[in-house]
């Protein structure tokens, strides 16, 4: 696809001061600012106009924040808790979705109005996605579904969700799926938490009972629903991979560095203080290789949604990121064997936490980049077959009816 044409800075800078004329984030919480955010096409630049954007290169959002940041001690950032949504809820109602989605629930998502969630994993189908056994049978103008979704990020505070249900069994299984968006609150749909190493809740499993959903809540046409997941997994392998430190040496590695600098003089010998130095500069490295990575991604952006290039940071952070914090506690040394958690329904647990307790958390935390999002394994197979273009895995399903296909 052509490049998004660019704004000149100056303009884009005007348009900002515009906004905050309009409605100024010190003095405005943050859902009433994202609003008008997104009606001055400030939201997602890349975006079409009158859809969040202003169809221009994704590169400038940077200039958006840098401005809003020039004229206020405020900025209110993507919430943490609507990070699905507006990393791949919005692109997938953007590329499916009709008119009426597009105007109801973009702003809501990107306002933080709304939070969504991610139905496609499930017990006997994970990393195979394609081989997912819940179905959904058409009633009129609803769908009605049975089965059961796994480690389903946020569910408990969704207001919406993205499904991929079977809707014919009688054809190989990418070619049998549908894509929905669901209301969380819609009957017959069971959230229930599942409990995570870090003592935290932010997962869930997702129960479907004769649950009913317009038929006018699919997205794509009927059978279209690997080809619309495609393009919500290629975007949250993006949002995973490419949510790293903007600037060298900012974000988790600093925190790293600050527990180095913090240690405590004699509690490692000569030779271990020359191991783990190096150890230091090497995640350091690490770190910043990662984030200039993701910045040539972000500079090569193009229209329309991410390819599968995407899965390089998904793959690189997930790994740099689980032997950072376990760098982290070994430089805690006895200190960070020790961990208290207790059980809440939240996303995430380190923003009250002290270094060390953060750096604990993250240790076991981490340990879920390398799963969630599609495995690294994963990654790799793509990664392999569609940029380097080796040859594919033995795929003996590939033309069985799902419904002939032996499952335990």
């Amino acid at each position: 696809m052509a490049d998004l044409r660019e704004m000149p800075e100056a303009e884009l800078r005007a348009r900002v001061r515009k906004l905050l004329d309009e409605v100024h984030p010190e003095r405005t919480d943050s859902i009433t600012f994202r609003r008008k955010q997104f009606e001055h096409g400030l939201a997602l630049v890349h975006f079409p106009e009158g859809h969040g954007g202003l169809g221009i290169s994704p590169k400038q959002q940077v200039t958006v924040y840098d401005e809003i940041a020039k004229h206020s001690k405020v900025v209110h950032h993507d919430p943490l808790v609507a990070t699905i949504g507006i990393g791949m809820g919005m692109p997938t109602v953007l590329t499916y979705g009709s008119e009426e989605h597009k105007k109801y629930h973009l702003p809501r998502i990107f306002s933080g109005e709304d939070i969504w969630c991610q139905m496609f994993s499930e017990p006997s189908a994970g990393s195979d996605v394609a081989g997912l056994s819940s179905r959904a049978v058409r009633d009129g103008d609803h769908w009605v579904v049975n089965g059961q979704k796994v480690w389903t990020s946020v569910a408990h505070l969704s207001s919406w969700g993205m499904l991929v249900v079977r809707t014919n069994p009688d054809v190989p299984k990418h070619d049998g799926l549908s894509y929905f968006i669901v209301d969380m609150k819609t009957p017959g749909v069971t959230v229930r938490p599942l409990y995570q190493i870090t003592g935290e809740a932010e997962f869930n499993e997702v129960f479907f009972d004769n649950a009913r959903i317009p038929h006018a809540n699919m997205l794509g046409k009927e059978g279209q629903g690997w080809r619309v997941a495609i393009t919500t997994l290629m975007n949250e392998r993006v949002a995973i991979g490419g949510g790293g430190a903007k600037k060298k040496g900012a974000g988790a590695i600093s925190q790293v560095v600050q527990l180095w600098q913090k240690r405590k003089p004699g509690a490692l010998s000569a030779a271990q203080e020359v191991i783990m130095r190096d150890r230091v500069t090497r995640a350091w490295m690490d770190n910043e290789l990662l984030r200039i990575t993701n910045q040539r991604a972000r500079a090569a952006q193009r229209s329309g949604n991410p390819g599968p290039e995407g899965s390089v940071g998904k793959l690189a952070q997930a790994e740099i990121n689980k032997r950072l914090w376990e760098l982290a506690v070994d430089v805690l040394g006895s200190e960070g064997l020790s961990f208290e958690a207790g059980f809440e329904l939240r996303q995430s647990g380190f923003e009250s936490r002290s270094l060390e307790g953060l750096a604990k958390y993250q240790f076991l935390r981490s340990r879920a980049n390398s799963i969630e999002g599609g495995t690294s394994e994963i990654m790799k197979n793509i990664l392999g077959e569609r940029v380097l273009g080796l040859p594919g895995d033995p795929r003996v399903d590939k033309d069985v009816p799902w419904k002939d296909v032996p499952r335990s």
